[in-house]
């Protein structure tokens, strides 16, 4: 028998392993950036990786909170060089705003499962910043313009909203954490 909010609950499933996967992929292309000196770009490494396991462990908050455990995650990635890991992570980002958080919001809402709602939205309007910090420091990189990249990053510890340093709000602009909570890097 199917449960009433089955496909909101495998959707959250689905999400803890790609969000955890993300936030373990994330730590070890920073450390691939360091090795390669583009210190800027791993920053922005470190400060996805822990918007991700900030959306994992929210998402795990709303399943646990639906009665359901969460199996063991054994993420599975390769690094290559930090350009070819930037192309990697604007792809992967790119999945989650076309189409992987759309669909799970799309059921979570039919399903009326208002917790997992918020979560998903949390996650999808971070994931497209990371896109665009992504695809911006690719360009940077490829020009050889690493300097023009944001110094450092800050991202809230409720919802996993990243900002580059220069641009913080005074609270998160999706769940309203005061800003000198924000987790900088």
């Amino acid at each position: 028998m199917q449960t009433k909010s089955s496909k909101t609950i495998a959707n959250l499933k689905a999400g803890i392993t790609g969000e955890t996967t993300a936030s373990a992929k994330y730590a070890a292309f920073a450390q691939k950036a360091n090795e390669e000196g583009f210190d800027t770009i791993a920053k922005l490494f470190e400060a996805a990786s822990k918007a991700e396991s900030i959306h994992a462990a929210n998402h795990r908050k709303v399943l646990e909170s639906l009665g359901e455990k969460m199996d063991s995650i054994h993420p599975v990635f390769e690094v290559k060089t930090t350009a070819e890991n930037l192309q990697a992570a604007i792809d992967g980002e790119a999945y989650e705003i076309s189409t992987m958080y759309p669909q799970f919001l799309a059921d979570a809402e039919k399903e009326k499962v208002d917790k997992a709602q918020k979560t998903f939205t949390w996650a999808l309007d971070t994931e497209k910043k990371h896109h665009a910090f992504y695809t911006k420091a690719l360009e940077a990189l490829k020009a050889n313009a690493e300097n023009t990249l944001s110094p450092g990053y800050a991202v809230c510890p409720v919802c996993g909203n990243t900002y580059e340093s220069a641009a913080v709000d005074e609270s998160c602009a999706f769940c309203g954490t005061p800003r000198e909570n924000f987790i900088v890097f």
